[in-house]
């Protein structure tokens, strides 16, 4: 077995060195493109005095230059492709050269973590076409929700402070059409009070908006353009309102171009190939988990069989807390480590926070977390959403519909769970004060005054 350590580079050539079972390294480095003819000549070059050997190559996941050298690869007789983690790589070469970094000495390092960390090393698994265009369907789809997010953001921070009071006086959803349609039109409080509540009222009837609301919002709408007038003054130098309303406009008119294409992805891209891939929709079964999140998983796992056990699925998907022992201490709370999809860990918390209401094992869980161990809300959730997806594992890999059953595995109905639910495992609302963040606080507070005296005594 001889190991290929390549180096990606995103512009210029890539960085390739070879090294034999002792890491020995029996080559040069070698400067190569992503072309089918270089790669090529790096295995002939690779495998020159042992003719048939296998080969492993080693890269790191740098933006998406590693998927087409892992596509040509995989089709490649006797050659095995590994993709490892960039920050073990960084902690190897500071290792090797605390002082020093280059694509050369990159290359070296890739070529030895295998001799370093083989129970690490998990071969690359290619998802098929299908499941991986619904994976960067859903990322697309993650990125245009974050953006939609900041702009919902920008708009309510716009209206606490040109129009305090709107949200909770007239509307109590700042989104809806009725308040979109304000900041289009009526964003200028000088003009609303100039055009009066009837004008008003009539224009938004006449719109194809309306429906069956009937305008009675225009009379506090008015009163509270008055309230605005006093507090800014008629002839205000501070606020440009006619400038506020363009600005406004602007980003609605941004806001609904990009939930038209979310909603475009969604339904036209994400959901028929999550439905290609998935056919079964088993996933839907588990409590909690929609086609959104059936779809993240089905697509980001792809073939299940390929985590040998639960704990490799664990270790692959890193929504497990980090560790740190040392003789009989041994600190808890630590963060999740950082190993996984991104998108993946986001929607099982999302979901365990739901099926900790529908299913009893999962609310056992989190019961167990808060009020015998001492957790916050999120570490807790964040537990369940670990057993979550060792239940989505077995879904996925048996094709088969998830029962819901009670603790004991008897099989049960939906409002048998919830009853369960009520009776056994609704935690107390003085646990939930005595574990939330601002109580934890002051506790590790008032242990650290008591350690502090107790270090300060004379002897």
């Amino acid at each position: 077995m001889r190991t290929i350590g390549i180096d990606l580079a995103i512009q210029g050539s890539h960085k390739a060195i070879v090294a034999d079972e002792g890491g020995r390294y029996i080559t040069p480095v070698i400067k190569l493109h992503t072309r089918a003819s270089e790669i090529d000549k790096l295995l002939a070059r690779a495998r020159e005095g042992a003719e048939g050997c296998p080969l492993q190559v080693v890269m790191e996941p740098t933006g998406m230059a590693w998927f087409p050298l892992a596509a040509y690869l995989a089709r490649q007789e006797g050659v095995t492709v590994y993709l490892v983690n960039s920050q073990q790589v960084a902690d190897l070469r500071r290792f090797y050269k605390r002082h020093a970094k280059s694509d050369r000495i990159d290359a070296r390092v890739l070529a030895r973590v295998p001799l370093v960390n083989p129970e690490k090393m998990h071969p690359l698994v290619l998802p098929p076409a299908g499941a991986f265009g619904c994976q960067r369907g859903c990322n697309q789809l993650d990125q245009m929700q974050t953006q939609i997010t900041a702009i919902k953001n920008r708009l309510r921070a716009v209206d606490r402070f040109a129009w305090p009071g709107l949200e909770e006086l007239i509307f109590a959803d700042p989104f809806s059409p009725t308040a979109r349609w304000f900041r289009q039109h009526w964003y200028d409080p000088r003009q609303v009070i100039q055009a009066g509540a009837q004008t008003i009222r009539h224009q938004w009837q006449d719109s194809s908006l309306a429906g069956g609301d009937k305008g009675e919002w225009a009379e506090q709408l008015v009163e509270l353009a008055e309230q605005v007038l006093a507090l800014y003054g008629h002839d205000t130098g501070y606020l440009d309102f006619a400038l506020l309303q363009a600005e406004v406009g602007r980003e609605q008119e941004q806001l609904a171009f990009l939930e038209e294409m979310h909603h475009n992805l969604r339904l036209q891209t994400v959901r028929p190939l999550y439905r290609q891939i998935h056919p079964s929709r088993n996933l839907e079964t588990l409590k909690g988990v929609g086609q959104d999140g059936a779809a993240v998983y089905a697509s980001f796992i792809g073939d299940p069989d390929r985590f040998g056990s639960n704990r490799r699925f664990r270790g692959w998907h890193g929504l497990v807390p980090g560790s740190k022992q040392s003789a009989d201490s041994e600190t808890k709370g630590l963060h999740v480590t950082k190993a996984g999809p991104n998108l993946l860990k986001r929607y099982a918390y999302l979901n365990a926070e739901v099926a900790r209401q529908w299913d009893p094992q999962i609310a056992a869980i989190y019961y167990d977390q808060m009020v015998n161990k001492g957790k916050h809300h999120n570490q807790a959730v964040c537990t369940c959403a670990t057993h979550l997806l060792d239940r989505i594992l077995v879904v996925l890999r048996e094709d088969r519909s998830y029962q819901l059953r009670d603790v004991d595995g008897t099989p049960i109905t939906v409002e048998q769970a919830r009853a369960i639910i009520a009776e056994r495992y609704t935690v107390p609302e003085e646990i939930r004060r005595r574990n939330n963040k601002r109580h934890r606080r002051e506790r590790a507070e008032r242990r650290s005054e008591r350690k502090q005296k107790r270090e300060s005594r004379p002897r």
